[in-house]
């Protein structure tokens, strides 16, 4: 896309959301309109496909903090009336007289006009070209393809120690009859005739050259002259294809993982976008997660807790024994130490056991009477603050 796509659309009317959209909002926004619109769930259909192409350009800005951030500070600009011109024919920002050199940091006032973190010049680089912007159009080349995302549900003892699972997707790839170019089997591309290869043309306006990408090639700088039987001068076709994943040790619920260069092939030969992996961990019945930390409840007896015990618990890749103190209170947490995830720098969590007193919900009449000799021996719990706020109130 140009930087007079910028200028000229809305990037936010595309994705249906409001200036003031956080990057959640965008994206799920993007999610759900992709899915409406992609080719293969209306197969035939040109304007779902000029939809999704929308769709996946307005993200492609939107989506990348830097990218939107010039894009409003570059709408705001030019929308705003910043460039007018007077009646001598002369670019003027808001009316004032101004040096074209000035505004691309060229001039000799000794400073850079700063926009967006960088000076204007870089902003305004792929738009102007010649007349104080100084500079010659680049040919754009082959454009990179779309960034692939899909979702992965692990389970939660692969999720801690890491695994390698196959990947089946069903996505654009290179067609291996010309091999991306596009082109049929014994021919090459060629030089576009309008661009003369260059990718981009250019028109003058008063002061300024405008640029914009070829419509002839598209700004690939070249052309197929004799497409491709297989995909027809794209360089890509469906199919399915398997990849092993490596998920690392430690991998999160949510986590992103990111394959370069595994996403959709780039049209005739341009460069692959990137396969994004959203992991989903299963919940496991015993064991939770805290961070690197293993969670683990272990229920035991009021004797138990009193009189204490060498309690034997489940780790994910065995068995630890803890020692319960005598006169332990239940919520107590016990730490096994290394016993948790281990990262693939080597540092290890632990793993947290709370012990939870279980009281019985019925006794035998031999339980009930041991205990009522236990409770006619045992000092009564101290409660004498509360007692004392009782009494008041008698």
């Amino acid at each position: 896309m140009s930087s007079k796509d910028w200028i000229e659309k809305d990037y936010y009317a595309a994705l249906g959301v409001q200036k003031s959209a956080s990057s959640d909002e965008i994206k799920k926004s993007y999610r759900k309109l992709a899915r409406e619109s992609h080719p293969d769930h209306n197969p035939g259909d040109p304007k779902a496909e000029e939809r999704f192409k929308a769709v996946s350009e307005a993200y492609a800005v939107l989506g990348d903090e830097k990218k939107r951030r010039e894009y409003d500070e570059m709408r705001s600009l030019f929308g705003s009336g910043a460039f007018r011109r007077n009646a001598r024919g002369a670019g003027q920002p808001g009316g004032m007289p101004f040096d074209v050199s000035d505004l691309f940091g060229g001039a000799g006032g000794g400073g850079e006009a700063r926009f967006g973190g960088g000076g204007l010049g870089d902003l305004f680089s792929s738009i102007f070209t010649g007349g104080g912007a100084g500079g010659a159009a680049r040919p754009r080349g082959p454009a990179r393809g779309r960034d692939v995302e899909t979702e992965v549900a692990l389970d939660f003892p692969d999720a801690v120690r890491g695994v390698t699972l196959p990947l089946t997707l069903r996505a654009p790839g290179v067609c291996e009859t010309c091999h991306g170019n596009g082109a049929k089997p014994g021919t090459q591309p060629v030089a576009c005739p309008v661009c003369h290869g260059a990718g981009v043309t250019t028109r003058n306006q008063g002061s300024f050259s405008f640029s914009e990408p070829c419509r002839n090639c598209q700004g690939v700088g070249t052309v197929v002259e004799e497409k491709c039987p297989e995909c027809h001068g794209t360089g890509g076709v469906t199919k399915t294809r398997t990849l092993n994943v490596r998920f690392p040790a430690g991998v999160a619920d949510g986590q992103r993982i990111r394959l370069a260069g595994r996403g959709e092939p780039g049209e005739r030969g341009g460069p692959a976008g990137d396969l994004f992996v959203h992991v989903k961990v299963r919940p496991d019945e015993l064991f939770g997660r805290t961070g690197d930390d293993l969670t683990l409840t272990v229920p035991i007896t009021f004797a138990e807790a009193v009189l204490g015990i060498d309690l034997r618990v489940p780790t994910l890749d065995g068995t630890v024994t803890l020692r319960v103190p005598p006169g332990t209170p239940s919520g107590r947490v016990l730490r096994a130490r290394g016993k948790g995830v281990v990262r693939r720098d080597g540092h290890a969590g632990d793993l947290l056991v709370t012990l939870d007193v279980v009281v019985p919900a019925t006794l035998s009449d031999e339980a009930r009477a041991a205990l009522e000799t236990f409770a006619e021996q045992t000092p009564p719990a101290a409660r004498e603050h509360l007692d004392a706020r009782v009494r008041r109130f008698s």
